[in-house]
C-alpha cells in the first residue's frame, strides 16, 4: 500500500486521538496509525488495580466529557480504555491498525512513513506514540547476578502473581507508590519499597486537576523568563489516591533507602544490611518512544529533539504530542492533552496552506 495524506499521526492513543479531533475541525485529509489490534493505547495495558488521578469529568479530551464510572469517584483503566474507543467512533476517526511505524524520511516536500505495511507519504507528521513502549531500568550493580525474576511497570499486572514471595519495589513516585500499596493490600506478599529520598505525599485533597494548573502555571512562568516556583507542588510529588491513602494511613507504605547492588539472592544496602527477595519490581519511569524518528537527525547531544511548543525545531513538517512538558504542559495527561493538540492542528494547517 502506498498513500498519501496531509497528515499522518503516528499513534492511536490518547494523543493520537486528540490530534485527529483537532485536525478533523482543520478538515485536513489524515490517518492515524496504531502499533495496536484495538482501542485504548496504552491504557489496555495498565496494572488490575490502576486509577486515575482525577475524577472522570477532569479527565476528557478535546470535545466529549469522559463519563463518570458508577460508584468510582476516579476511574479505572477499563473505563478508561472504554471512552477512548467510543471517542474514536463517535469522531469517526480514521485509524488504521495495526500498523507499525518503522521510519520516517524526508522525501523532497514530503515526509515519507515506512510501515510493515506500506508506505505513507505525508505533508506534515505527528508523533503521538507517548513513553509506555520504551519503559526505563536504571543501571544497578549486580543485575545479572540476581537470580529472581525482575520486571518493569508494564509489565506488572496483580499482586496474585507474587504470592508467597517478598518484592522489592523500586521507585519513589506514583506508580512506585500505587503498587506498593496494591502489594501491601493482598494477604500472602510480603514487600520493601525503596526510593531514593523519602516519598512526598500531596495533601489528600489534591490530585491531577492541581497537577495540571501547577504545570501550566510552570510553563508560563519559565516562558515569561521567571523562575519556576514548583506552583502548588512539585510534580514529581505522589498523588495519595484512595489505595494509597488507605494503606499510608495503615502504617503498610514504609520506603527504605536505596539499596546499593544486587547480589544473587537480594539487594545489598551501603550499611552492609540486605534482605533476600524473590522478585524486583522498577518503577522507575519512562523515556519517549521515538526509535521511529530516527532517520531524521534531529536528536540533540543529550538525545533530545528541540522543539517549540510541539514543533520540531529543525523539521517544521514534525509535531510531537503526549511526550511531557517539553510538549504542552501535562500533555502525557488526558486533561493536559486539548491545548497542545489544538496548537498543533493550527500550526499545521498554517504551514499547509
Amino acid at each position: 500500500m502506498s498513500a498519501a495524506q496531509d497528515v499522518v499521526v503516528i499513534g492511536g492513543g490518547q494523543a493520537g486521538l486528540a490530534a485527529g479531533y483537532h485536525l478533523r475541525r482543520r478538515n485536513l485529509d489524515f490517518v492515524i496509525l496504531d502499533a495496536q489490534e484495538s482501542p485504548g493505547g496504552a491504557w489496555r495495558h495498565m496494572w488490575d488495580s490502576l486509577h486515575l488521578f482525577s475524577p472522570a469529568e477532569f479527565s476528557s479530551l478535546p470535545g466529549r466529557f469522559m463519563p463518570p464510572q458508577h460508584g468510582e469517584p476516579y476511574p479505572e483503566a477499563a473505563h478508561v480504555v472504554d471512552y477512548l474507543a467510543d471517542y474514536e467512533q463517535r469522531y469517526g476517526l480514521p485509524v488504521h491498525r495495526p500498523v507499525q511505524v518503522r521510519g520516517v524520511h524526508r522525501d523532497g516536500e514530503l515526509l515519507r512513513v515506512e510501515t510493515d505495511s506500506g508506505t505513507w507519504y505525508a505533508r506534515a507528521v505527528v508523533s503521538a506514540t507517548g513513553t509506555w513502549w520504551r519503559p526505563f531500568v536504571p543501571a544497578v550493580p549486580g543485575q545479572r547476578a540476581f537470580t529472581g525474576r525482575q520486571l518493569h511497570t508494564v509489565d506488572y499486572r496483580s499482586p496474585k502473581d507474587f504470592t508467597g514471595q517478598h518484592v522489592l519495589v523500586v521507585g519513589g513516585g506514583n506508580s512506585g507508590a500505587q503498587i506498593a500499596a496494591d502489594l501491601a493490600a493482598y494477604d500472602g506478599v510480603e514487600h520493601t519499597w525503596v526510593t531514593r529520598r523519602p516519598p512526598r505525599y500531596l495533601p489528600d485533597d489534591i490530585d491531577g486537576r492541581a497537577l495540571f494548573d501547577a504545570a501550566t502555571a510552570r510553563r508560563r512562568a519559565l516562558e515569561a523568563g521567571r523562575p519556576d516556583t514548583g506552583g502548588v507542588a512539585s510534580l514529581g510529588d505522589i498523588v495519595a489516591v484512595p489505595p494509597v491513602r488507605e494503606a499510608r494511613d495503615r502504617g503498610l507504605l514504609v520506603h527504605a533507602g536505596m539499596f546499593e547492588r544486587l547480589d544473587a539472592d537480594g539487594a545489598v544496602w551501603p550499611d552492609g544490611a540486605r534482605k533476600d527477595v524473590d522478585a524486583v519490581i522498577w518503577a522507575t519511569g519512562f523515556r519517549p518512544s521515538l526509535a521511529h524518528l530516527t532517520p531524521l537527525g534531529l536528536r540533540d547531544a543529550r538525545g533530545h529533539i528541540p522543539t517549540e511548543g510541539t514543533r520540531a525545531c529543525d523539521e517544521p513538517r514534525l509535531h510531537l504530542l503526549g511526550y511531557g512538558d517539553w510538549t504542552g504542559p501535562a500533555s502525557a495527561t488526558l486533561i493536559g492533552l486539548g491545548r497542545p493538540a489544538r496548537d498543533a492542528a493550527h500550526e499545521i494547517s498554517r504551514l499547509l496552506s
